[in-house]
């Protein structure tokens, strides 16, 4: 396993486009690509379960737009109304129906539940709108390595993971989309 290389949005599109020309060579050894971000800028109330703000909406349509050509065949998101918003401009331009998997109070299990709902989908571009604190878990569920804790100003992330035909991530790259966030910091801290 390489550690996370930082790329730009348009370098991310291509190399997923050229995995996904090699992936088409054998069904037999389709490797799975999963792109996993945090939900978009979320609102401060309802404080349960808030919408996205008005930046937060600007950024699930970039994000729709950062992925468009990406081939993704899969959606996979939390019962939250944030992560739902987020991957709704995708999900209408692809006709796409998001899989929920429920978010729960044990990261850990929901983390091991997005990876066994991916592993379902292999072969496939997936796209998951996970949380600041289920993102990392979630990436080394999936056999990646431990990325720095996502912030909560953290919100243009973006990891694409490449998984071998035997559920092995083999590469994990990390871009952004939408509006930068404000750099990130560690430990986290208000900016």
């Amino acid at each position: 396993m390489t550690s996370p290389t930082r790329l730009p949005s348009r370098l991310l599109l291509g190399f997923v486009l050229g995995l996904l020309c090699v992936r088409t060579v054998s069904a037999q050894q389709a490797s799975t690509v999963v792109i996993v971000v945090r939900h978009a800028d979320k609102d401060t109330i309802p404080k349960a379960d808030p919408p996205l703000t008005a930046a937060g909406v600007v950024r699930a349509k970039a994000l729709a737009v950062a992925v468009a050509d990406a081939g993704v065949e899969a959606i996979i998101t939390t019962e939250l109304l944030r992560s739902r918003e987020t991957a709704r401009p995708l999900a209408e331009a692809q006709r796409l129906t998001p899989i929920t998997v429920p978010h729960g109070s044990d990261i850990a299990q929901h983390a091991q539940a997005v990876a066994a709902a991916v592993r379902k989908l292999r072969g496939k571009t997936v796209l998951v709108v996970g949380h600041g604190e289920t993102v990392g878990p979630i990436i080394q569920a999936l056999g990646g390595p431990a990325i720095p804790e996502v912030c909560g100003y953290e919100y243009s992330n973006l990891y694409t993971l490449v998984l071998d035909e035997h559920d092995r991530a083999v590469r994990l790259i990390h871009s952004a989309y939408g509006a930068p966030s404000p750099a990130h910091m560690s430990p986290c801290t208000t900016p």
